[in-house]
C-alpha cells in the first residue's frame, strides 16, 4: 500500500488504509483502516484481537454474500450454529484514489468468491475533515453493484437463524480495548437498549476518547457490543436478506466523529446540529 493511502487532518495522519492482502484467508481478507487515532493521539481501533482475529479495524464486509463468507471467522448454519467452513472470500482493491492533500481516497473494491468469482464491485470514499481541536469526522459512502448477469443477496447471522439479535454485517468498527459505554439520540444507554436500534446517531465512549455515529439506511440497524468485546456496526440484514438485484445498487453514507474525551449527551449534541436530540 502506498505512502498517500493515509487520511490526514491538519496535517496530522488519523487514519492508514490497509489493502488486506496478508490477511489469512479464513480471517476474510479485505482493505481496512487501523490504525484511527484522534487529534490528540488516542488510538481509537483495533485489529487481530484475540476474541474475534477476523475484526479488522474499519472495514465494510458482510458473512453471507450469496453463500460466500467475506466476515471472517465461522459461519452460522441454521440449525447448527457457527461452523467453520470453506466458503471464505475476499475482497480486493482493484484501483485505489489517493487525493494530494490526503485528506481522502476513492476506492473500487471487487468482492470475490472462493474461486474467484466477482460477486460485487464496491465504489467506496473516505475522507477526513476537521470539526474543532478535539475532533475530526470520518465520511465513509460506499456503493454495492451486482453482477448484470444475477441477483446477489447479503445475510447476517440472524438472517440465516441466529436468535439473539446478531445481524450484524455492513459498515463496521471494532473498537479499542477496555471498557466502554454506548447510548444514542433516543436517551437508551447500554448495550442491552442500544443494539437493534435505529437512533439518528449512537455514541461510544471509553477511556479519552468518544466515537459518534451516524447515517443508518433504510432497514438498517445500529449493532452495538461493549461486553464480550467493543464494536459498532452499519447492520444491514437485521432480520432479513438485503437483496441486490442483477445490475442493481445499494448505497450508503455514515459519519463518524473521532473525539478526543469521554463525551455526554449534550456534548454530542453541541457538536453539530443534526446531533440534536429528534434530529
Amino acid at each position: 500500500m502506498p505512502e498517500s493511502a493515509r487520511l490526514t487532518v491538519a496535517g496530522a495522519v488519523v487514519a492508514r488504509l490497509q489493502d488486506g492482502a496478508d490477511v489469512e484467508p479464513a480471517l476474510g481478507p479485505r482493505p481496512y483502516l487501523h490504525p484511527v487515532t484522534t487529534l490528540g493521539g488516542v488510538t481509537v481501533t483495533d485489529a487481530f484481537p484475540d476474541d474475534h482475529r477476523w475484526h479488522l479495524g474499519v472495514s465494510v464486509a458482510m458473512q453471507d454474500v450469496s453463500g460466500t463468507n467475506l466476515w471472517g471467522g465461522r459461519t452460522y448454519v441454521r440449525d447448527q450454529g457457527y461452523t467453520w467452513l470453506d466458503d471464505h472470500g475476499r475482497i480486493v482493491d482493484a484501483r485505489l484514489s489517493p487525493t494530494a492533500a490526503s485528506d481522502a481516497l476513492a476506492e473500487t473494491l471487487h468482492w470475490l468468491a472462493p474461486d474467484g468469482t466477482l460477486l460485487v464491485t464496491e465504489d467506496r470514499t473516505l475522507a477526513a475533515r476537521p470539526l474543532d481541536t478535539r475532533a475530526w469526522s470520518l465520511e465513509v459512502a460506499y456503493t454495492l453493484t451486482a453482477p448484470p448477469d444475477r441477483d446477489i443477496t447479503l445475510g447476517s447471522p440472524a438472517t440465516n437463524g441466529r436468535p439473539d439479535a446478531a445481524g450484524y454485517g455492513g459498515f463496521f468498527w471494532r473498537c479499542a480495548p477496555g471498557p466502554a459505554d454506548v447510548f444514542d439520540a433516543t436517551g437508551a444507554r447500554g448495550e442491552s437498549t442500544v443494539n437493534g436500534g435505529t437512533a439518528p446517531w449512537l455514541a461510544f465512549t471509553a477511556a479519552g476518547h468518544t466515537l459518534i455515529f451516524s447515517g443508518l439506511g433504510d432497514g438498517d440497524h445500529w449493532f452495538a457490543r461493549t461486553g464480550i468485546y467493543p464494536g459498532v456496526c452499519v447492520a444491514l440484514a437485521w432480520e432479513k436478506p438485503l437483496l441486490i438485484p442483477a445490475g442493481a445498487t445499494i448505497s450508503r453514507r455514515h459519519t463518524v466523529i473521532v473525539a478526543d474525551g469521554t463525551l455526554t449527551p449534550s456534548d454530542v449534541e453541541s457538536l453539530s446540529p443534526r446531533f440534536a436530540a429528534g434530529a
